[in-house]
């Protein structure tokens, strides 16, 4: 971590305003024909984003904000402003999807009142904000437990996949982001822009949404969803049907013989047989879903990783496939540790080797977990700084803190975990073997009725007649002959008492019990982990805060403009004096230029033409020619010079004196 924050390099993600022409609380002598506004990364635009008003509130921008170069975006306003103070608000989407918004003033002539709130447009709050957000959080929570449930079923307990609760669990989770991503794609236009409620079902800002890059995300997160609901009816379906194949041939096989005794070899390599080859075919259908299931969830993650901090900033080829890792083994982990959980209190019984193996999977998704987060931090912070100084920052220790916590609390499930092998685990094993026990004796019970009706059917055909007929009329008198109504009634009635005692049972087990509430505080933590997480999302990165911050203070201190003097000597009559340069704001973008001649005794003086050239050696720009006009004596002026990048400029100065005496004095200034 040291190595990767010592070599930190200045980058973004969320977009900051770093400049503005005119600048924020300046006062100019002229009213500007166009408002230029600079950002750290470029910026997605729409009819309003940029918007000038004057101290009533009126606008006085006019057209369509545009992008004039890099990310510089600007707006022109009327000609001809009055003097006063004006505000320009602006509300666009970062690169990285998430709105941002702020305004400031300008005053030409000298300040006034305004009526104008100087805090903007709240980009993302409100109603729709809070909406917004707590789908972001039904997202990633839905994703998780459907990821990571199908993982648990897969890699740890497949006999899982027939359990009703964890089926329900699976289930929801598809159900949970499905909804949300829909809910999230009708909320986007109005999260956006007005941030008004009754703004969420027009359709023209839906088709704006859907031109986007997280419009194209959510929409197809939907259509990977549509192959989630395929994966799902498979899994629950067709490999549920396997499975109790496989079971109920082997049930078979072990029985032996028919009642009869009748084909017993050739039925018995027959069952072994078919048991051979419905495991192969649950083997492949296993394959099958992994392969399946790993490239939906790994196309579900990616759908977040290419619109939001991830696809912005420095090494995005790099750190979108490790943002991807990053969620499936959040997935594999939280949601792998809610289905546990669910198996634990709802499930008849289950395998202490599957709980091995979910240990043995999280301990794999804490290690890419480690990795991975290490780099996303460096990433998205850059400096020690940082970490502690900016909002982003703070929020990633607390999620830092928590992560730790949860690693604690599953070391102590993981002693659980390892005591289930031992003599308290017995009943947990056992219950699940009791189930098969009572499967098994149900199924011979089944045989020997079949047997018994088969040998009444054989004791019919061969006795038939009057006697027959008597005796079942015996029979029948005798109660032989079992009521259905009273038959069901006696099965719900066992299966309660089965249920209870099973429910007994595993409360009475001391290792199911502590491993069950070592494992609910593990998700009570993860769900405090999930809100931070979800938080960080919409942070604007420790990187970004930073910048912003330094292009601040560096605006701060350039707060005057800038002014040279130096002298010269032309060699002719009155040919020596000095000349002042005087540049405002003196940074990127546009600057307002003025030239003053003075003779020794300090009196202005005019002088036949005045010229100024800018050249930036260090990037061989330049000389940029810059002839100013006079406005008065010993005074030229020159409004518009464009700076186009910031860095240490030669000024030079070519002031002549006569129509042969001319003199070229030279001054280095930082600029921008």
């Amino acid at each position: 971590m040291g190595a990767l924050f010592a070599g930190a390099a200045p980058a973004s993600a969320h977009a900051a305003l770093i400049g503005s022409d005119p600048a924020q609380g300046t006062v100019v002598d002229k009213a500007p024909t166009q408002v230029t506004l600079t950002f750290s990364e470029n910026v997605a635009l729409s009819d309003g984003s940029l918007r000038v008003l004057d101290p009533q509130g009126q606008r006085v921008d006019t057209g369509k904000p545009s992008n004039l170069s890099g990310t510089m975006y600007g707006v022109r306003v009327r000609a001809g402003l009055p003097k006063g103070t004006y505000t320009v608000t602006y509300q666009v989407v970062s690169a990285d999807s998430h709105p941002v918004s702020g305004a400031f003033t300008f005053s030409v002539g000298a300040p006034s009142a305004t009526t104008v709130s100087a805090s903007g447009p709240a980009a993302g709050g409100g109603v729709v904000g809070w909406l917004y957000g707590l789908g972001r959080y039904v997202s990633y929570a839905g994703f998780i437990v459907l990821v990571g449930g199908a993982a648990f079923v897969l890699a740890c307990w497949q006999r899982g996949a027939g359990v009703r609760a964890v089926q329900r669990l699976v289930v929801s989770g598809w159900v949970a982001l499905t909804s949300a991503t829909l809910a999230l794609l009708l909320l986007r236009g109005s999260y956006t822009g007005s941030g008004r409620v009754a703004d969420i079902f027009e359709v023209s800002l839906a088709g704006q949404v859907l031109q986007t890059k997280a419009g194209a995300a959510l929409v197809s997160r939907l259509l990977l969803l549509a192959a989630g609901a395929l994966f799902i009816a498979v899994l629950f379906g067709a490999y549920v049907r396997r499975d109790t194949g496989a079971e109920a041939a082997a049930g078979e096989d072990a029985d032996g013989e028919g009642a009869d005794g009748e084909g017993a070899d050739g039925e018995d390599g027959s069952s072994f047989e078919d048991a051979a080859a419905q495991d192969a075919e649950k083997r492949d259908l296993t394959f099958g879903l992994a392969l399946g299931g790993a490239v939906v969830a790994a196309g579900l993650a990616a759908t977040w990783a290419m619109a939001e901090h991830a696809s912005t900033g420095i090494q995005t080829g790099l750190s979108m496939p490790v943002d991807v890792l990053h969620l499936l083994a959040v997935a594999c982990w939280l949601g792998g540790l809610t289905t546990l959980l669910v198996v634990l209190y709802r499930a008849p019984s289950f395998e202490a080797a599957a709980v091995r193996r979910f240990s043995r999977l999280a301990f794999g998704s804490v290690v890419a977990l480690t990795a991975t987060g290490v780099y996303q931090a460096w990433r998205q912070l850059g400096s020690w700084s940082a970490l502690t100084g900016t909002s982003y920052g703070q929020l990633l220790l607390v999620k830092v803190a928590l992560v730790a916590v949860l690693v604690g609390i599953a070391w102590i499930s993981r002693r659980w975990t390892a005591r289930l092998a031992d003599g308290p685990a017995a009943a947990v094993v056992t219950e699940g073997s009791a189930g098969k026990q009572r499967t098994t004796e149900t199924k011979r019970a089944t045989v020997a009725a079949k047997a018994s009706a088969k040998g009444s059917v054989k004791a019919s055909a061969k006795a038939p007649g009057k006697g027959s007929v008597k005796a079942s009329a015996e029979g029948s008198a005798r109660g032989n002959v079992p009521d259905p109504e009273r038959a069901a009634q006696l099965a719900r009635q066992q299966a309660a008492v089965a249920a209870a005692q099973a429910k007994r049972a595993r409360e009475a087990d001391p290792v199911r019990s502590a491993l069950r509430r070592s494992v609910l505080a593990e998700a009570g933590v993860a769900i405090v982990l999930l809100a931070v997480t979800t938080a960080l999302t919409t942070t604007e990165p420790g990187r970004t805060e930073e910048a912003a911050k330094a292009a601040t203070a560096s605006a701060s201190q350039r707060s005057g403009p800038l002014s040279l003097k130096v002298p010269f000597d032309t060699g002719g009559q009155e040919g020596k004096g000095t000349v002042e340069v005087t540049l405002d704001p003196a940074r990127v973008g546009g600057n307002e230029m003025h030239v003053y001649v003075v003779r020794p005794n300090g009196k202005a003086f005019d002088v036949p033409e005045v010229k100024v050239a800018f050249t930036l050696e260090s990037k061989a720009i330049g000389p940029l020619p810059v002839v100013p006009d006079r406005i008065a004596t010993g005074h030229w002026s020159a409004r518009g010079v464009q700076i186009p990048m910031a860095g240490d400029w030669k000024i030079a100065v070519t002031v002549r004196t006569s129509d042969i005496d001319q003199a070229t004095v030279t001054e280095n200034a930082k600029i921008g």
